[in-house]
């Protein structure tokens, strides 16, 4: 087992170039028992000892991970662009970079770990690896001719795995706000915990453990302009702190449960609603047919998937028809689907998809007023947070 100490700031300098193709010694399952999708890990050897400073590729091409259609797609918020087509960000103790490289493939380089092999276990754990997005895709495609053409535009647009304690503090942050203030809100929080290191010009920490964030007051986070969510991030660490079993188990344990089961216990935190729960399910909690519903998501379904709604107002009592929609079309996998659609809807992707995808926009005009003004405020709203989080 290769250790290796990281006390001093990790270097900003990207490594130049990709090593021989490294192999995976480990076999991550996906949660449901019944054709599920293959593991693109599963026939790979034992990797290889790479020299310092270069980047070792994942071997999993393009359409299995695009990272800039995953990181910065209102996921996570911990994650910060370091260079081209390169990310940078923290899973667990271990600081490490993602860079898109010129064949397709994905490398990736350590700036701070204690132990590589664990570095390495949980970054295919962060990365959802044990599950084959193009596989999933596939019976997509199948499913939906939509999916179909926007797919060959937008592929490897991937689901984390994130750690589900700090899923559950951005999404706290997240709720009504946009992305430089969410991201202001989550680097504070961040800040609590070990420093790890500096690359592209950015501090890195470890995510705080619970008994830290307990330390914050509520005054605290208001002075540092978390505004009304400030209370439900106090009440959410202390009620996690309150569980028998401890927060982390409590949280860990509802990957074991079913998504509705899931869900309630989540919504028994502060300040989580169906909407926040849902987002802390799909990324965090194995739970893969979660759907986070908002305006946007609601026209899309309207549009594509329940048209007999369009022109209806959207409340909160149709969040289930529009989650049973999407499950029905898609099955199992619903919110990888549902991921796909969101992004394409973004404004940065609509001004490189063909116009063809946004023609059927333009043909229904607005039937009432309420629809015009929900209309005209998603078409303004460019933030993916905001989109996220309506």
């Amino acid at each position: 087992m290769k250790r290796k100490t990281s006390s001093q700031p990790a270097s900003s300098t990207p490594p130049s170039s990709p090593h021989q193709s490294p192999h995976f010694p480990v076999k991550l399952n996906s949660i449901f028992a019944s054709k599920k999708p293959k593991n693109i890990l599963k026939n790979s050897p034992a990797i290889t000892t790479k020299a310092s400073g270069e980047w070792v590729p994942l071997s999993i091409g393009k359409s299995e991970l695009y990272l800039p259609l995953t990181f910065p797609t209102g996921q996570t918020f911990r994650w910060k662009e370091t260079g081209p087509l390169q990310y940078t960000g923290v899973i667990g103790p271990h600081l490490v970079s993602l860079k898109q490289l010129e064949n397709g493939d994905v490398g990736y380089h350590f700036h701070h770990t204690e132990c590589e092999e664990s570095a390495r276990l949980a970054l295919f754990d962060f990365l959802n690896l044990g599950i084959s997005l193009s596989e999933i895709w596939e019976e997509f495609k199948v499913s939906d001719l939509r999916f179909c053409a926007l797919a060959s535009y937008l592929e490897g647009a991937r689901v984390l795995r994130q750690e589900p304690l700090e899923c559950l503090i951005q999404f706290l942050c997240s709720s009504n706000n946009n992305i430089g203030r969410i991201t202001k809100m989550v680097n504070f929080l961040s800040s609590l915990g070990k420093y790890l290191g500096n690359v592209g010009g950015y501090d890195f920490h470890e995510f705080p453990e619970i008994n830290r964030l307990a330390m914050v007051s509520e005054t605290e986070l208001r002075e540092a302009g978390f505004g009304y969510r400030a209370k439900y991030i106090i009440g959410t660490v202390e009620a996690l702190q309150s569980k028998p079993s401890g927060g982390l188990q409590w949280l860990a344990a509802l990957r074991k449960l079913n998504l509705e089961e899931a869900v309630d216990a989540l919504a028994s935190l502060p300040g989580v609603g169906p909407k926040v729960a849902a987002c802390i399910a799909l990324f965090s909690l194995d739970q893969h047919h979660a759907i986070p519903v908002d305006t946007h998501v609601w026209q899309i379904a309207t549009q594509y998937l329940i048209p007999e709604l369009s022109g209806t107002r959207f409340t909160p009592k149709l969040c289930s028809r529009v989650a049973d929609a999407f499950v029905c079309k898609y099955g199992k996998y619903a919110g990888w689907a549902q991921t796909l659609l969101f992004i394409a809807e973004l404004p940065s992707q609509k001004a490189i998809l063909p116009s063809r995808f946004c023609d059927a926009e333009k043909v229904k005009p607005a039937k009432s007023k309420e629809r015009k003004k929900g209309a005209h405020n998603a078409r303004s709203r460019s933030n993916v947070a905001t989109a996220r989080q309506e």
